[in-house]
C-alpha cells in the first residue's frame, strides 16, 4: 500500500540519503530545521533515483558554481549553469532531467517550520508567496556574497548545539540579498521585455496557480483582461505551443503526481481536479499519455 502524499520535502530527502550520510556527509548537512548542501551534487543524484517530477513544499535557494542543471520547473524548461543564483519556492513542480559531470552547487533549504527572522507580513517580496521560483544570471562578487554566507551557515550547523537564532538571522540575510538581486532583475526586465514576453510569463504564472481547477483557456483570458483569440495567439507565438497544450501540460503533470505518489482514488483526484465524471477524466488522461490512470499508477 502507498503511503501518504510523497512530496520531496527536506524530511523526505533525510529519509532518501541517511543510509548514505556515511559517504556524503562531507557535502551535505540534514537537520530537523535546516539543510545544506556544499558543492558536491551526490545527494542529489541520489535523491533522482526517486520517480520524479516531485512536488517541493518548502523554500529552497542556491547556486551555481561550476557546471550545469537542465531541468523543468513548473511546465518551462530551463538550465542552471555557472554564475546563477537559484530559488524554488513552496508549490513548485520540478522534474530533474540532466546533471552536468562538473556540477558544484551550494545552497539551503528550509522546511515549513523554520523560524524565520521577519516579523509577520515581512517577508522579503521575492519569497512572500507571489513569486515560486526565480533563476538569476548575477554579477561575480554577488555570487561570492551568496557563497560565503551559505559557508557561514555550513561552519555554523557542524558546531555542537549551534545558535538557531544566528543560523536563521544568516538565512535572512541571505534571503534579503536574493531579493535585492530579483528586485534589480525584474526592474531591468520591466524595461526591456516585450509585451508578448510578458503575457506568456504572465499566462504561465496562471496557469501553474490554477490549472488544476480551471482547464479552458478563458479563464486565463478573462484574468488578463484579454480575448481568448489574442491570448492564444500571442502563446503560440511566444512559445510554440498552444495556450491549450500549457495548460493540459500542468494538468497532466499535477496529475501524475496524485497518482504516483497518493493513495487517492482516480474518483477523488477526478473530482479534486474539476472533472465532470471519472470516465471523462480517465478518457483525458489517456488521450494525452497512452495510458489509463490505473496503467500509470502501476508502472
Amino acid at each position: 500500500m502507498r503511503k501518504s502524499p510523497k512530496l520531496m520535502s527536506i524530511s523526505r530527502m533525510r529519509d532518501i540519503l541517511e543510509p548514505h550520510l556515511s559517504q556524503i556527509h562531507e557535502f551535505i548537512y540534514i537537520g530537523q530545521e535546516l539543510a545544506v548542501i556544499h558543492g558536491d551534487p551526490r545527494a542529489f543524484r541520489l535523491v533522482l533515483r526517486q520517480q520524479p517530477p516531485f512536488v517541493i513544499n518548502d523554500h529552497r535557494m542556491g547556486l551555481i558554481l561550476q557546471g550545469e542543471i537542465r531541468v523543468n520547473v513548473n511546465l518551462v524548461e530551463k538550465v542552471f549553469s555557472k554564475g546563477m543564483l537559484l530559488f524554488i519556492g513552496p508549490g513548485t513542480i520540478i522534474n530533474p532531467i540532466h546533471f552536468s559531470d562538473d556540477l558544484q552547487v551550494y545552497g539551503i533549504g528550509l522546511p515549513p517550520d523554520f523560524p524565520m527572522p521577519f516579523a509577520a507580513g515581512q517577508m522579503p517580496p521575492a519569497f512572500n508567496g507571489q513569486v515560486r521560483d526565480f533563476q538569476l544570471k548575477v554579477k561575480e562578487e554577488d555570487l561570492q556574497t551568496a557563497q560565503q554566507i551559505i559557508d557561514t551557515i555550513w561552519h555554523l550547523v557542524h558546531q555542537q548545539d549551534y545558535n538557531r537564532q544566528t543560523a536563521s538571522s544568516l538565512v535572512g540575510t541571505l534571503m534579503y540579498h536574493y531579493d535585492g538581486l530579483y528586485r534589480q532583475h525584474t526592474d531591468q526586465q520591466q524595461n526591456t521585455q516585450s509585451r508578448e514576453q510578458s503575457i506568456f510569463d504572465r499566462f504561465i504564472y496562471l496557469v501553474n496557480q490554477h490549472a488544476v481547477k480551471e482547464h479552458q483557456i478563458g479563464f486565463y483570458a478573462d484574468k488578463m483582461c484579454l480575448t481568448e483569440r489574442y491570448l492564444g495567439t500571442v502563446i503560440r507565438q511566444a512559445s510554440g505551443t498552444t495556450a491549450k497544450e500549457w495548460i493540459d501540460l500542468a494538468l497532466i503533470t499535477r496529475i501524475k503526481v496524485e497518482l504516483r505518489h497518493t493513495d487517492k482514488s482516480v474518483t477523488q483526484i477526478a473530482e479534486e481536479m474539476n472533472f465532470p465524471n471519472p470516465s471523462f477524466f480517465s478518457k483525458y488522461f489517456k488521450r494525452l499519455t497512452n495510458m489509463t490512470p490505473a496503467e500509470f499508477r502501476e508502472g
